[in-house]
């Protein structure tokens, strides 16, 4: 994402260490869901979708899942060192990461707020990696923006949580209790209400426009809105929030409108800027 918005995607060099960067944090996340998914395997055997998970299910076993979490460690390693003299920047993002997401596996995710909190930083970090790996310091609204949206992805997720529970009584998380349909419905509009405010600043913002040299950036605020709104629709309408990766894999209309955004942004900096 630095990448892209900097102009500098055409840059091979920085290219390859932006990818190589992207797979050792993937790694590490791998890692860390492999981790949650063992300590939580009695939990997720009771919740109705989550005990098809393979260490839930017995498809997988404990054994194997700490197997596979060192490797993922080991590829992350990997991955980290082949970025060069820019690798140990890289790697303290990643382990600060990997050790963030340790401490919410074992005590952080049991408290409400913070769950959702420590979940956007994590995205946060991960523009933080791409930083580290080529050199390109990310703008404050990048920053922010990244922050606010998984911010809301988390809170319409929570939802989802929310709504199992009083179909089912019984809660999904150890911290689900915390939450109510008032309070989480009151959180994504917030949330929702923030991000567009500051994405509207960002393309008003006069250092954006005179970097760029674009004065019609405002016009991109018509995708965020209506992909927002249309992610609410999801949410309050269709009770889809629970998985966001599946929404954005399977929503044509969401897909659209990013495609969209997407597609003015690489003109705007790849084109219409030369």
């Amino acid at each position: 994402m630095p990448l892209f918005f900097a102009g500098a995607l055409t840059d091979l060099t920085l290219l390859v260490k932006a990818v190589t960067a992207f797979f050792a944090y993937s790694f590490a996340a791998s890692a860390i869901y492999c981790y949650n998914d063992i300590i939580d395997v009695e939990d997720d055997r009771r919740h109705s979708v989550k005990r098809h998970r393979p260490i839930a299910s017995g498809e997988v076993s404990v054994g194997v899942g700490y197997v596979i979490m060192l490797i993922a460690v080991a590829l992350s390693a990997l991955c980290v060192a082949s970025v060069g003299e820019r690798g140990v920047r890289l790697g303290t993002v990643v382990a600060a990461y990997f050790i963030m997401d340790i401490a919410y596996c074992r005590v952080l995710k049991r408290y409400a707020i913070v769950d959702v909190v420590v979940l956007s930083v994590g995205f946060v970090l991960r523009i933080m990696a791409g930083s580290a790996a080529t050199g390109i310091v990310p703008s404050q609204w990048l920053v922010l923006m990244t922050f606010l949206l998984t911010l809301l992805m988390g809170f319409a997720k929570r939802r989802d949580d929310v709504l199992r529970m009083m179909k089912t009584g019984e809660a999904p998380r150890h911290n689900t209790h915390r939450y109510n349909l008032t309070f989480i419905n009151q959180a994504v509009t917030v949330t929702a209400s923030i991000t567009l405010v500051c994405y509207i600043m960002y393309t008003m913002s006069p250092e954006v426009t005179q970097r760029i040299h674009f004065p019609y950036l405002y016009l991109t605020t018509i995708f965020v809105i209506v992909g927002i709104l249309r992610y609410m629709q999801l949410t309050a309408v269709d009770g889809k929030s629970g998985d966001p990766t599946k929404i954005l894999l399977t929503d044509r209309f969401l897909q659209t409108v990013i495609a969209l955004w997407g597609l003015s942004f690489l003109l705007i900096l790849y084109v219409f800027r030369q």
